[in-house]
Formats: C-alpha cells, sequence, structure tokens
C-alpha cells in the first residue's frame, strides 16, 4: 500500500561545516562514502527527514558536483540504521567568499590591506551554500542579490577605522566597489502540493572583531539581516535590485520562509541585536516561531549549556534555543505569517540518547539542524 503523503513541509537548515581549506579538498573526500563527519551529518538528515533542506558551508562547484555526491553516497544510503533519504531537486549558488575587490589601482594596496574579497575566503565560492529539495524548485524564476552594492542601502551602518577614530571604514573610492552579501541573498521558489513558497536564503558575516575595525562585520551583518527586512516590506524593498537589474522585494500575498544561518542572537552575542530583534518582530513573519511557543528549541541545548559554568546566565536562561555549540540562537527558519505551523525543534540530544555520539565534540558540525513544519494542503 502507497504510504499516505503527509500534509506539511518540514523547512530546515544546517551550517554542516564542510568549506575546506583548499579547493577541491570537498570533493575528494565526498569521493568515498565512509567519512564519518559526513557520515553523521547524513544521519542527522535522515532522523529528521527535511522536506526542504537549506546546507551551509559547503564549498561551491559550478556543476553542483558536491551536493550530487553528499547526495548519491551519503544520504541515499541508511547511516547508522537510519533510513535512506533522496533530494531529487538541488541548487547550488555562487558565493562572494574569496572573491577579490576590484580595487582602483591607485587604492589596490589600501583596499587589500582592508578587505582583500568580497567575502571570507581561501579561494572562489568557500562557504557557499545550497538548496537540497523534495519539491520543485523554480529555479528560472530565482533571484539573486549577489551583487547588489552596500552603498545603495538607504542609510547603511557604516564601518569606522576603529571605536576612538571615526574616520570611514571605506575611502570614497571604495565604498562604491563593495557588495552587501558576504555570500549571496536568493530568494527561490518552491513549488509545495498545495501552495508555492518562496526561500528566501542567505549566510551573513559572523560580526567579528576586523583588524582595523571593531565594528565593521557587525555592521555588514546587521545590514545583511535588514535585506530581508526590507525585501518583505513593498513600501521599502523599491530600492533593492537583483542580479539581473529587477527592482523590489516580495510581492503582497507570497509567501516566505527565511532560512540559513544568521550569526545573530538576539540575546546575547558580538552582533547589532536591533538587527536580528527587528527581523524576528516582523510583521510579515509568523510571530510564534520568531518569538513564540514555536520557537525552535531541543533540550540537549539546555543540558550543553548548564555544563559550562563560564556562560551567563542570560544565555543560559535561553539555552533551549541555542543552535551552535558556543551557546548562541543562531541559525533560523522564519515562515511568513499567512503559513500555518504545527512543529519545530532543533537536532541536539542530550548525553543520554544514543544520537549524541552524532554531535559529541562537534564531530558533524559546531552548528545543529534547526526544522519548522508548516502545513500544506489545510
Amino acid at each position: 500500500m502507497e504510504k499516505k503523503r503527509r500534509n506539511f513541509c518540514r523547512f530546515a537548515t544546517f551550517n554542516v561545516s564542510l568549506a575546506r581549506q583548499e579547493m577541491g579538498a570537498l570533493l575528494r573526500e565526498l569521493e568515498t562514502p565512509q567519512h564519518e563527519q559526513l557520515q553523521k551529518l547524513a544521519a542527522i538528515i535522515q532522523w529528521i527527514r527535511p522536506d526542504v533542506l537549506l546546507l551551509q558551508e559547503i564549498d561551491y562547484d559550478e556543476k553542483g558536483r558536491a551536493l550530487s555526491l553528499f547526495n548519491q553516497h551519503y544520504l541515499n544510503h541508511s547511516q547508522y540504521q537510519q533510513s535512506p533519504i533522496d533530494y531529487p531537486y538541488q541548487c547550488v549558488f555562487p558565493s562572494n567568499t574569496g572573491i577579490a575587490v576590484d580595487y582602483p589601482p591607485e587604492e589596490k594596496l589600501a583596499g587589500e590591506l582592508y578587505y582583500p574579497t568580497f567575502g571570507f575566503g581561501h579561494f572562489a565560492g568557500q562557504y557557499a551554500f545550497a538548496l537540497l529539495s523534495k519539491y520543485p524548485l523554480l529555479t528560472r524564476q530565482q533571484r539573486r542579490f549577489q551583487y547588489f552594492l552596500w552603498r545603495d542601502m538607504p542609510e547603511p551602518l557604516l564601518p569606522t577605522i576603529n571605536d576612538s577614530d571615526k574616520a570611514a571604514f571605506f575611502t570614497q573610492k571604495l565604498w562604491p566597489r563593495f557588495r552587501l552579501s558576504s555570500k549571496n541573498h536568493v530568494d527561490i521558489p518552491v513549488v509545495l502540493p498545495c501552495r508555492t513558497v518562496h526561500l528566501l536564503l542567505s549566510h551573513p558575516t559572523p560580526p567579528l572583531s576586523h583588524v582595523l575595525s571593531p565594528a565593521f562585520n557587525a555592521c555588514r551583518n546587521h545590514d545583511e539581516i535588514r535585506l530581508w527586512h526590507d525585501y518583505l516590506l513593498p513600501e521599502r524593498s523599491g530600492y533593492l535590485y537583483d542580479d539581473q537589474g529587477t527592482y523590489g522585494g516580495l510581492l503582497a500575498g507570497e509567501s516566505a520562509v527565511i532560512m540559513g544561518d544568521l550569526n545573530a542572537d538576539p540575546n546575547a552575542g558580538d552582533g547589532i541585536r536591533r538587527g536580528i530583534r527587528a527581523l524576528l518582530q516582523h510583521p510579515r513573519l509568523h510571530a510564534e516561531v520568531a518569538t513564540g511557543r514555536w520557537i525552535p528549541r531541543s533540550r540537549g541545548g539546555q543540558t550543553h549549556a548548564a555544563q559550562r559554568s563560564s556562560l551567563p546566565f542570560s544565555r543560559l536562561y535561553f539555552a533551549r534555543a541555542h543552535t551552535a555549540s558556543w551557546g548562541l540562537r543562531a541559525d533560523y527558519v522564519l515562515p511568513s505569517d499567512d503559513l500555518s505551523v504545527r512543529a519545530s525543534g532543533v537536532f541536539w540530544p542530550t548525553l543520554d540518547q544514543a544520537e549524541f555520539a552524532w554531535v559529541a565534540h562537534d564531530v558533524s558540525s559546531d552548528h545543529r539542524l534547526v526544522w519548522v513544519d508548516v502545513l500544506d494542503c489545510v
């Protein structure tokens, strides 16, 4: 008898920490079906069984060979007694990581000292992201914002050299060339049985201190998150243009799910928190998932935080919502408010569960898979 189709779609995001230090290294690892990290990553995915899955920190190759090999050699085969899973629809996205900034000759040296590439990376496409889906992806309708210039965002947060020197981090000649997205921002529709949902994908830079400007990455992280905040509001998205030159954001009445490692916690960390807080309080996003009873949580995150006595109480209080081993809520699946949610969670087993071996000592990743179930045919 044919298995009855479930009436919900499970959306998930997972920073899989598969970025390697040299181009092609990941492909070589994927050629073998017995790599421990890859086996444990696949086991986690097979356990949660997402319908739509965003992977971050997987090195980009134009033909998507790494993604195909991961699906073929690992997901399609049982890992640790889990049932195989297959994703017939796959899409890879280019990344600004490792791409050199085209500075004018007279400012090339200064520019390379400031920020040699549009996004941190030892080669083009390191730390990219990719998409796996059980449902068709409208790849020809996708919109990418890889080339959108930071200067074209109204009232951007401009970084300074340092806290005591308020001189602008960018000179007048460097600023016009710099892209906002540290990797990429992508809107790609997925066709579910009863509706089409726009997947809004990104992986903003972590807000770590820059050698010349403590606030550089924090400002950029804030504005990368702000891009989606504005994209969801027709009255605020008119300035946004995609890589094909089309202006504007999500149309009124369209459904969306924001997915990705946003590298921002509303209650802790080094970021400019008003950016992520504004997104979580967005009138067009599902409030219960963003800030209410459907915030993805786990018991494992709480017990992990309790074992780290160095964490302040503020982090322990919110620990069930943590998605990274250093104790922050960094990874998000945020549906629009027109979608109905039935469940959510973070894959973070406790010490007494056998599956804890898949995450112990960050053997698979220093992030945890985050998922949200959205009702489809209701």
